[in-house]
């Protein structure tokens, strides 16, 4: 005759079950985690690929974080999907390795666009697909700021490769936009849709601004400029960003390795704290000011 399992029998399986799964289930998670991590600095590094080959194709110029506005609402360029109204940073280094962030450009300034191609995005917040409110962001203000100052002249564009230590500069990392100068419990949701709300995690994510900015220096939304509105990276990944530095490699940095001051009180990024320092991103090793605007 078969003999069943017992209550208590089943009871101490089960209890066995739930042990197993709570040692396992935290496991899992960090390996995913990691994965995703891996797989962000994979697309940096590509990325850091394509920065040389841009820089090669023209003569030395850097990719700046935008192209400029030559002829007002008619500023196209054709990255090789058709005219488009001022490409930003990473579409020009995707068209270098022959990815394209949209197959049907729009001629005219238009945020609500989405990116298509899952290489442009961080496989941490994959629903970050915005074009304007981008998951990485270019570090503009040191390797080309194609905005124009009150005199018509560029802030800082065009900007030679030879003048970058290209193994100390950060070219791009993660970034969390404009949220980053608000308090942790101030800051709102990511828009999809390229909504403008400066306590958006994502908020203009594309420019990076450095460390330590000043009274005269740029931001990253020019319309909203001031301290509170700077941008910074997201450390996303494990407490840390991953960085793209512009000979190609990737590291795993903490806001603070970055040269960043973060509140501990509420986890702002402090923007004119002069304990700050931008020797990670000025492109000569040394903690200069970004360049005025003015």
């Amino acid at each position: 005759m078969r003999r069943a399992f017992t209550i208590v029998e089943i009871m101490v399986v089960i209890g066995i079950i739930a042990v197993l799964m709570a040692i396992l289930l935290p496991t899992l998670s960090r390996v995913r985690q990691r994965a995703c991590t891996l797989r962000c600095a994979n697309t940096l590094r590509q990325f850091g690929t394509a920065w040389q080959m841009y820089a090669s194709a023209q003569q030395g110029r850097i990719v700046p974080g935008r192209l400029p506005r030559y002829n007002g609402i008619s500023s196209t360029f054709d990255l090789g999907e058709g005219e488009e109204y001022r490409p930003r940073w990473y579409e020009l280094l995707g068209a270098q390795i022959k990815r394209y962030a949209t197959r049907t450009p729009i001629k005219v300034e238009n945020d609500n666009w989405t990116i298509k191609d899952d290489f442009f995005l961080c496989p941490a917040v994959p629903d970050w697909t915005n074009s304007r409110n981008y998951t990485y962001g270019y570090n503009y203000q040191f390797l080309g700021n194609a905005r124009y100052k009150p005199d018509g002249k560029f802030i800082n564009y065009p900007v030679n490769a030879a003048r970058v230590k290209a193994a100390e500069t950060v070219m791009a990392a993660d970034s969390m936009g404009t949220a980053a100068g608000h308090p942790r419990s101030g800051r709102t949701g990511y828009y999809a849709d390229g909504t403008k709300d400066i306590f958006a995690m994502g908020n203009k994510g594309w420019s990076l601004d450095p460390p330590r900015l000043t009274a005269s220096s740029d931001y990253a939304d020019p319309q909203q400029r001031a301290p509170q509105n700077r941008c910074a990276p997201d450390p996303r990944h494990q407490k840390k960003a991953n960085a793209a530095f512009c000979d190609g490699h990737v590291e795993l940095l903490s806001l603070q390795e970055l040269g960043y001051i973060v509140n501990p009180a509420d986890d702002s990024v402090a923007a004119l704290d002069p304990r700050a320092s931008n020797r990670l991103f000025s492109g000569g090793g040394r903690d200069d000011d970004p360049p005025p605007v003015q």
